[in-house]
């Protein structure tokens, strides 16, 4: 069965590229979104991809993805740091969830440095800029022992 990922993104990610990219980069969403398309066509692997400014939006997303997915990929954004109810909502969802940030959260401004979703995910990848994605979908895939076996032994497996 091919592994089914899902990928969401939060408010004002559609503005990467443009917002603040001396934190954030160049790279826009669709570059991102394409890159992802990409690596999902390598991995054999289905990918939904979505970005909401609107905190139900992402709500309905995960819930639908219960369905959907094997796993999570989901760059809150600003809600990592204010929503109860998308914390509330990761934790209905059955398979790994990596939260992403693109910039190094705990190397920002106090506000930006404690996501209150972490506790409900798998693991979190910050720091890596657009390049986080494929990180968090090649673990995604591992957890989901989906890797592509062409792909090198200590890429599949890791340190035995």
């Amino acid at each position: 069965m091919t592994a089914r990922l899902t990928i969401l993104n939060g408010p004002n990610l559609n503005l990467l590229g443009v917002r603040e990219p001396h934190i954030y980069g160049a790279t826009t969403l669709e570059a991102i979104k394409t890159s992802c398309e990409d690596f999902a066509r390598f991995a054999g692997c289905a990918l939904a991809f979505h970005q909401s400014n609107h905190e139900g939006v992402l709500v309905d997303l995960i819930q639908a993805a219960r369905k959907e997915a094997d796993a999570l990929i989901f760059n809150p954004a600003g809600y990592s740091f204010t929503s109860v109810a998308l914390f509330d909502v990761l934790k209905t969802f059955e398979g790994p969830i990596i939260e992403l940030h693109i910039s190094n959260i705990h190397a920002r401004d106090e506000m930006h440095r404690h996501s209150k979703l972490s506790s409900a995910v798998k693991a979190v990848i910050c720091g890596l800029g657009p390049y986080g994605y494929i990180v968090a979908m090649q673990s995604a895939l591992q957890a989901l022992g989906k890797l592509p076996g062409s792909l090198p032994a200590p890429m599949v497996v890791g340190p035995q």
